[in-house]
């Protein structure tokens, strides 16, 4: 953060310690400063402000400036660094960035402590909250716990500042405007107070009591010319990694997003599609025709899924494109909103419905939520596995597999394609059948009896169900087992 001297002498004008403000003198005690990191994060939100202060170097009765002897960043627990203990030991939505200014000749540490986001921020699996000049555990004070649960389902991530008091210049200097204008189809105003204006409106930008501007977590997560102008989101950047064989044991290669996810989403997309197998196939009248490995549609889909529906409160992590000569497993951090065996024909839902709203009006992201629609037809297309969803305790892993012969497949993605196969018929008013099964699996009528064999288990497991029982197997038909 800019100007700490200054920062430092604010706060200490405080007559007494806030819910969001914490001063020490030389009091490092490790479990102490975990507690707080969680009652101080919690407080802000409580008192709706971006950030929270712990302060090392100042009186916590006179609030003088006495300087520490100690730098957290040197400072260990048992074997481990101090710093990187407190981040295991509290939950993942907690952010803080630790500084040291010398302020006439005395060294004072600052703690910048993040707002809680989405969930209270926790220590060893208890929620803090300052009561006065003490810590004390959220549970015990119901009513500010209702209180901040109110707050938390108010305050959204988009909202937030990545950075703040910047001038108009600056702004458009951090900002790809031109981009935002090209995807919204709108013609670029000449001036700087038209540009500013149209991002201010969608939340790009805030404007501050004192003139200057600030630039919001949206602006910045979707049109930073450079990401790592915005230190808390440089994490959040889409990361691109391409092995050699099916395994992670040999890394061919590694980009990082260097640029909002709206500026770069085209350039990383074709930067994907490079690094993805093909090959050309001559057909009977000699015209070479281009054979993917895997439907760009799903991809495109799959990644745009990823970048706006990841948890941007689980920090040091961002979403995750790795690819293996077999598969492509996008990962990002979260568990979707709804049931994954309802994926396909639910309602949208996104815990960032800001940057998705704009995403959608970019048209990177389907507006109706067809988009997981259209990553399942597209590889029924190409006939190949059925894509997997993996939900882990803090994110979420989509693979699309290139093809493997339908005798290769584990009854478990066979089935799983059943049942997305069933899932896309009724959402298109029709009814799987065997005919339309063995055509999805790209197999001849000689198989009949097999895929028979196969809908009977999807049935007895509970995924699809016939449509009228008392009819003949022979024009048996059938719909998911929550239609």
């Amino acid at each position: 953060m800019e100007n700490l001297e200054l920062l430092v002498k604010e706060l200490c004008k405080y007559k007494d310690e806030l819910p969001w403000l914490e001063f020490k003198h030389n009091n490092y005690d490790p479990d102490m400063i975990g507690a707080d990191i969680s009652a101080l994060a919690n407080g802000a939100t409580l008192d709706e402000r971006n950030y929270a202060y712990f302060l090392w170097g100042i009186d916590d009765k006179t609030h003088e400036i006495v300087g520490t002897e100690y730098n957290l960043q040197t400072l260990k627990k048992g074997n481990q660094e101090l710093e990187n203990w407190l981040r295991g030991s509290l939950s993942p939505n907690a952010d803080f960035e630790y500084q040291i200014t010398n302020i006439d000749g005395r060294f004072v540490g600052v703690l910048i402590i993040h707002c809680a986001v989405n969930n209270p921020v926790t220590f060893k699996k208890v929620d803090y909250i300052r009561v006065g000049s003490y810590t004390k555990k959220l549970i015990d004070h119901p009513v500010l716990q209702s209180r901040l649960w109110k707050r938390l389902h108010d305050k959204k991530y988009e909202e937030l500042i990545a950075k703040q008091d910047m001038s108009s210049e600056d702004v458009l200097r951090c900002l790809d405007y031109s981009v935002y204008f090209e995807l919204s189809k709108i013609p670029q105003p000449e001036s700087r107070a038209s540009i500013i204006h149209y991002l201010k409106e969608d939340g790009c930008i805030i404007q501050n009591d004192n003139g200057l501007y600030s630039v919001t977590n949206m602006g910045a997560i979707l049109l930073a010319n450079k990401l790592a102008d915005f230190p808390k989101l440089a994490r959040k950047a889409l990361r691109i990694i391409q092995y050699e064989g099916n395994s992670r044991l040999s890394m061919l290669r590694e980009d990082i997003g260097k640029k909002g996810y709206a500026s770069d989403f085209e350039y990383l997309l074709k930067y994907i599609e490079a690094l993805t197998p093909t090959k050309e196939n001559i057909d009977d009248n000699g015209l070479r025709e281009k054979i993917v490995s895997y439907p760009m549609l799903a991809i495109r889909e799959a990644v745009a899924n990823a970048l706006v529906h990841q948890d941007f409160s689980v920090s040091g992590t961002g979403p995750v494109i790795e690819i293996f000569n077999n598969r492509i497993e996008i990962t990002n951090s979260g568990i979707p909103l709804v049931d994954i065996k309802r994926i396909v024909d639910n309602p949208p839902k996104s815990r960032n419905e800001k940057i998705a709203s704009l995403m959608r009006r970019f048209r990177i992201c389907e507006e109706l939520g067809t988009g997981w629609d259209k990553i399942v037809i597209a590889c029924e297309k190409l006939k190949l596995p059925a894509p997997k969803i993996n939900l882990y305790e803090d994110s979420t892993k989509v693979t699309l597999f290139s093809a493997v012969k339908f005798n290769n497949l584990s009854l478990e993605d066979k089935l799983w394609a059943v049942y997305l196969h069933s899932c896309i018929m009724y959402i298109e008013e029709e009814q799987m059948t065997n005919s339309s099964l063995r055509e999805r699996f790209g197999l001849e009528s000689t198989s009949a009896a097999s895929i028979s064999r196969l809908i009977k288990e999807a049935v007895n497991a509970k995924l699809i169900k016939p449509l009228d029982p008392t009819t003949s197997n022979r024009y048996m038909k059938y719909i998911p087992a929550w239609a």
